[in-house]
């Protein structure tokens, strides 16, 4: 057993190194989203009153159930304020755990770094060891800064503590389906195609459960997500709940050393498909696309399914939104003088941000593709490296912009079904196209910071958690304007839209050409980076 973990502990190491930077802007990231909520939840529910209302309110809602869950105490600050971190929040913790585990496993692998690696005294099983190392402490640094945050931001430190475990419990669980999913795949991409597909279906068990009456149902006892929710934080904290995802873990962590003994390095217990005898690919514009678009695909499906639940929930505005608090806060974030059109506008603007990541993974495949060897095979022929670019490029900005107008059409559409109102179709599709621009903008950085430091692509998601964050809790921190109009999702209008907002979309468009300019630029310049 000594031999198989040999070289572990450099591992161990090697793997911090490289995530020196992504590891602790996701800690802090979740303690600050916490605390935050926790600190504007006395804010926006001053009594019990007002916290009745809202989480009947919400708990009366069938769509609001089946995306977040139920508030199990209506009169608890607690389980008011954090509705959509049980759930919601649980379910990104899941993909980031799956993401960390598969990057350190099944992504060395396919580069070809483990292989080399194999070349000194580096045990079988080291790789899966140091990689689930790493990601069982990070769920547990999560999972205790969390804890603290809500205590610091005023609740009680018992439901603090029970929440801060539970997200600690679901994180480890999926590393441990991280783990495993590394094994049954010969590649990186597919490797976490299944794994996100796992965190999907137990999410979809979960919202299926909890629609049950009284609720939940043995659907949501099914679900990892399901059993965050079932520790109650601030409703009873039932902590013997907690004992589930540990159990979980400690069955899947031996099941992934074991898969790992049955197949060779680099490959996959389940062996992929062949391709086609002859190729009909005709370029790069053409490959780029067939790389990119099922994970487009993936996310438009997302995309229209959200903005629809989103757009059927304006007729519930009024309910959930009793507190006089609360409505100024949604006014104030979106915009508009209506609540309702506040209301969309405030969804329109978290979907284009959404929009923005996209944009950013799908260009941040340039990183991708010249790591691994590809690019430098494609440049070869006589493929030039601005034709290259640009496929992968121009396909970011065409799936930004083709993702926008979904939300926009499926947002419109489910409020136009829930107040009888078809206007709202073309309003909220215009607000979601002037989204574009700012998500745009983010994209070129992504390029930028590819053609002249590719290594510090994965800085740009920092980037875009820094814009998360002032658009969500700027007001609440209240931050300087300076630093407010930094954020190129600042200057994008909200409903209602009208023509004072070309210049403004006029700016952002400059802004994001010229960061392409600039990235164009240093990609011809500099040599191939592996």
């Amino acid at each position: 057993m000594r031999e198989t973990l040999a070289g572990t502990g450099m591992l161990i190491r090697l793997g911090l190194r490289r995530d020196r930077w992504l590891l602790p802007v996701w800690v802090l990231g979740f303690a600050v989203v916490t605390y935050s909520t926790a600190a504007a939840g006395a804010e926006l529910y001053p009594d019990q009153r007002s916290r009745v209302a809202a989480a009947n309110a919400l708990n009366a809602t069938a769509s609001i159930v089946a995306m977040f869950g139920r508030i199990y105490d209506p009169a608890s600050l607690g389980a008011l304020s954090l509705i959509k971190y049980t759930a919601f929040m649980t379910a990104i913790l899941a993909v980031l755990m799956v993401v960390l585990i598969i990057r350190h496993t099944r992504a060395d692998e396919e580069s070809g770094r483990l292989e080399l690696l194999s070349g000194g005294r580096l045990g079988r099983d080291a790789p899966l060891a140091a990689a689930l190392s790493i990601g069982l402490a990070t769920s547990l640094g999560v999972g205790l800064l969390s804890g603290a945050g809500l205590a610091a931001g005023g609740l009680a430190g018992a439901g603090s503590l029970a929440f801060g475990l539970g997200w600690t419990a679901t994180g480890m669980a999926f590393c441990a389906v991280g783990g495993v999913a590394a094994q049954l795949t010969a590649s990186a991409r597919a490797a976490t195609g299944l794994g996100v597909g796992i965190v999907a279906v137990t999410y979809g068990l979960r919202a299926v459960g909890d629609l049950s009456e009284p609720g939940p149902s043995l659907l949501s006892w099914l679900s990892p997500i399901g059993w965050n929710q079932q520790i109650r934080a601030f409703a009873g904290d039932h902590w013997w709940v907690l004992a589930l995802p540990v159990a979980l873990c400690i069955l899947l962590i031996p099941t992934a050393f074991t898969l790992r003994a049955r197949r060779d390095l680099g490959a996959g217990l389940r062996d992929e498909r062949p391709g086609p005898a002859v190729g009909s690919l005709t370029g790069v514009w053409a490959l780029a696309v067939r790389l990119q678009f099922r994970v487009w695909l993936a996310w438009a499906v997302s995309f229209v399914v959200f903005g629809v639940v989103v757009g059927s929930l304006v007729a519930n505005v009024a309910e959930m939104l009793s507190s006089p608090n609360a409505q100024d806060l949604i006014k104030l974030l979106g915009g508009a003088s209506a609540l309702r059109d506040a209301f969309l506008a405030a969804e329109i603007s978290i979907m284009g941000l959404l929009a923005a990541a996209y944009g950013v993974a799908a260009a941040n495949h340039l990183r991708g593709e010249e790591a691994a060897g590809h690019t430098e095979a494609l440049l070869g022929t006589a493929t030039t490296r601005s034709r290259w670019a640009s496929s992968h490029y121009a396909f970011a900005l065409a799936g930004v912009a083709a993702l926008m107008a979904l939300t926009g059409v499926s947002i419109g559409v489910g409020a136009a079904l829930a107040v009888q109102d078809t206007g709202l179709i073309g309003r909220a599709a215009l607000a979601s196209l002037a989204q574009i621009p700012a998500a745009w903008v983010l994209t070129s950085v992504a390029l930028a910071v590819f053609g002249w430091v590719p290594r510090l692509a994965g800085s740009v998601w920092g980037v875009l958690l820094a814009f998360v964050a002032l658009g969500e809790f700027g007001v609440l921190w209240n931050a300087p304007g300076w630093l407010m109009e930094l954020s190129p999702f600042r200057h994008s209008p909200l409903l209602p839209v009208s023509l004072d907002a070309v210049p403004a979309l006029l700016a952002l468009i400059a802004v994001a050409a010229a960061l392409a300019a600039l990235g164009y630029l240093g990609w011809r310049r500099r040599d191939l980076a592996a």
